[in-house]
């Protein structure tokens, strides 16, 4: 059976393709746990964003597809449903399978009349998707597939979920990265691939999906694997990886043995990139930053979230986000975890998140000033109300969500106003600071990737500052006429197809 995996093309505001474009290693992990006589095609649409209509149209023909299974996030269900009858325009008895985050979240999305799907895989799929090709090349009856929606007819029939998978066998599969055929991952000039070495997160943060679709449970992969899959990645040409794990600090001596276990492999001559929590790096970084130094981690993506107490309380992050002293809570990790990072030579992408119900201008200026004294690259978002959330059950009763367009739950789009703020002034605020720390990294970036820097460093200016014009720069305009110019720009670029 020949089988067509998807990516959608919509990419968040922080990580725009001109400098970076991240592979979905969902896809790859998909392809590697199909039996091994299907031919399965794996193509990230984020590659070609201004020709995805072409790209479909080009892979169905070539592929000629049984089944297109679909990866998608909530800011991509539009494309997702339009790309969904983009396929079976050009070949109706295609089937057409969905999975990932909003699909598991929000399946009643995509049983609609006319929305072209005819599977929807709730949580991980490796399994269900191994299982449901199975199925089709027998009796068609997918009554027995755990984690599997599914149509017939008009009717739906939705089966038991899946439990978690454990990763302690080799039920899950390496990836299949020869599947890729589309071609161009980078993060910054270097060619970047993504794996991980754990699932799950034990935390209760309330605008978390993943605790939605998984429980709160952490599971991991075996050093054994991963180093092999470190090496794949490797042998196909990743010079940065990244390692996309939900919570890859839980087990912080887990991870100082997974970075001696990097050095004694001898790949530790790769750059790599992951996301952390300020408590665990905080209270282990004497040991830690060291380690993660010697194992070549150059970019922490670090969930500080707020740096106040009253929306760590309201996020629900205030535990991860501890310094203890001998047991004793003694503050906040955040700078202390930073401090770690930069006596260790590498960089602090800070996660924060401004607009929360009780925020006011000075709350939300308080956590853009902190961002710009002590993180390198901002990743600033605003509380968005993702389907199934805690937060989202706490908007709603507050009546602060202004915006019921999904295609703007992307992070950056201020969906939902605060007690003391519209939505579109809290963007503001965010837009106004964030295009100059963007812009204080360029020096960084350009002494670390000098020669990818020089080709594309003009277009990565010209994204920072889409809207602005030589008058907004030096003061000779009001800055809401650029912000007003940024919002139609960006509206614009979500249309793909």
């Amino acid at each position: 059976m020949n089988i067509l995996l998807l990516s959608m093309p919509d990419s968040f505001e922080h990580m725009p393709t001109v400098a970076i474009r991240m592979p979905n290693g969902a896809l790859t992990s998909l392809a590697g746990n199909v039996d091994g006589h299907h031919r399965v095609a794996v193509a990230d649409l984020i590659l070609v964003q201004k020709d995805v209509r072409a790209t479909v149209e080009r892979l169905v023909h070539e592929i000629d597809p049984a089944l297109v299974g679909m990866s998608v996030m909530t800011f991509q269900r539009k494309t997702a449903l339009k790309i969904a009858n983009l396929i079976r325009l050009l070949k109706p008895g295609v089937q057409i399978a969905v999975g990932g985050y909003d699909p598991s979240l929000a399946p009643q999305a995509y049983m609609e009349s006319g929305s072209g799907v005819d599977f929807i895989v709730r949580g991980e799929g490796e399994v269900t998707l191994r299982e449901l090709v199975q199925e089709m090349e027998k009796q068609r009856d997918y009554s027995h597939i755990a984690g599997l929606s599914y149509r017939s007819g008009e009717k739906w029939h939705e089966n038991s979920p899946r439990p978690v998978h454990s990763l302690e066998d080799d039920e899950i599969r390496l990836p299949k990265r020869d599947a890729r055929v589309l071609h161009g991952y980078t993060m910054l000039g270097r060619q970047v691939d993504v794996i991980e070495t754990s699932r799950g997160c034990t935390f209760d943060c309330s605008f978390c999906s993943i605790i939605q679709m998984r429980g709160r449970n952490f599971h991991t992969y075996s050093f054994a694997r991963v180093l092999a899959d470190i090496r794949d990645a490797r042998e196909h040409g990743a010079q940065t990886i990244f390692l996309v794990d939900d919570n890859i600090t839980l087990n912080v001596h887990r991870f100082e043995e997974l970075c001696k276990a990097i050095v004694a492999a001898g790949l530790n001559n790769i750059q790599y990139v992951i996301q952390g929590m300020t408590s665990a790096i905080a209270n282990h970084g004497e040991t830690l930053g060291p380690l993660m130094r010697k194992a070549g981690f150059k970019y922490v993506f670090l969930g500080i979230e707020n740096i106040l107490e009253d929306d760590l309380q309201f996020l629900r992050a205030s535990s991860k986000n501890i310094m203890r002293d001998k047991g004793h809570k003694v503050g906040n990790a955040t700078l202390q975890a930073i401090e770690y990072i930069h006596r260790n030579k590498m960089y602090v992408v800070g996660g924060l998140i401004v607009g929360n119900p009780n925020d006011t201008r000075e709350s939300v200026e308080a956590n853009l000033r902190f961002a710009r004294r002590y993180i390198d690259w901002p990743y600033i978002q605003h509380p968005t109300p993702y389907p199934g959330t805690p937060m989202t059950e706490d908007f709603r009763e507050r009546q602060l969500i202004i915006n019921d367009r999904v295609e703007e739950y992307d992070g950056t789009t201020a969906v939902v106003r605060s007690e003391k703020l519209e939505a579109e002034e809290i963007e503001f605020l965010r837009w106004r600071a964030e295009r100059w720390m963007k812009a204080a990294h360029f020096p960084t970036a350009l002494f670390r990737n000098p020669k990818f820097v020089l080709r594309q460093g003009r277009k990565m200016i010209a994204h920072t500052f889409r809207g602005c014009t030589l008058k907004t720069v030096m003061g000779l305009e009001d800055e809401r006429k650029a912000f007003q110019r940024y919002r139609a720009i960006r509206q614009a670029e979500r249309v793909y197809v």
